[in-house]
């Protein structure tokens, strides 16, 4: 098939949230601006033994168990119902479904190399912490792996507040004062910045690396 023939191929990465919908909206926004596309929509799971996957609810933030052909049928349904639910026209556009297993990043920028994609489409849930290593990094691993353009999408969402940075201790402020600087806190923060440390650049240097670093109480 020669390059004017081949359809655009768009790969999207979905997990069935809110992000992973909004996703393949855009990728078949996207298809359908075309002549001719294809989306391929991929759901990775965790499979354990012979019997069951292990499917993440993201926006529940648990799991389902489900068996490898419960799956299949799953993402098959889902990008079915998302194809009726599109409000353009995707007459041009053909849908087809993967089910992954295992490494949900590598997996989906692993197919987009397997079908010669064009780009990849994935979303991202915006938080930080735990569910950012979670859910977010998928997203940044899937840039950093794919071998073509990531699109990476959010739904809208007031910014998160920032945390607060408190000013400095009044009493820590008066302990450094009144020592001249011998001692950084007061009682009540001793306890828990613990005892002072210093170093010197002198402890940095070795007689191999010159970079070992010793801390003297």
């Amino acid at each position: 098939m020669s390059n004017s023939e081949k359809p655009y191929l768009i790969v999207v990465g979905i997990d069935y949230s809110a992000a992973g919908d909004l996703a393949l909206e855009h990728a078949l926004e996207l298809a359908a601006a075309r002549p001719r596309a294809d989306v391929h929509v991929v759901n990775v799971v965790r499979f354990y033994g012979a019997q069951g996957g292990i499917d993440g609810a993201a926006e529940a933030g648990g799991f389902v168990a489900l068996s490898l052909a419960d799956a299949t049928a799953q993402i098959e349904q889902y990008a079915e119902e998302r194809r009726r639910a599109f409000a353009g026209s995707l007459d041009s556009v053909q849908l087809r479904a993967h089910l992954r297993l295992e490494a949900p990043a590598q997996e989906i920028a692993q197919i987009a190399a397997d079908l010669e994609a064009d780009l990849v489409v994935v979303g991202s849930h915006g938080r930080r912490g735990i569910a950012r290593w979670l859910l977010g990094s998928v997203a940044e691993t899937v840039v950093r792996l794919a071998p073509c353009p990531v699109f990476v999408v959010r739904p809208k969402a007031l910014p998160e507040e920032l945390p607060r940075i408190e000013p400095p201790c009044p009493l820590c402020l008066e302990a450094r004062r009144a020592s001249a600087g011998a001692e950084y806190w007061c009682a009540q923060h001793r306890e828990r910045h613990g005892q002072r440390h210093t170093y010197s650049q002198r402890d940095r240097v070795g007689a191999e690396t010159e970079m070992p670093l010793t801390f003297h109480s």
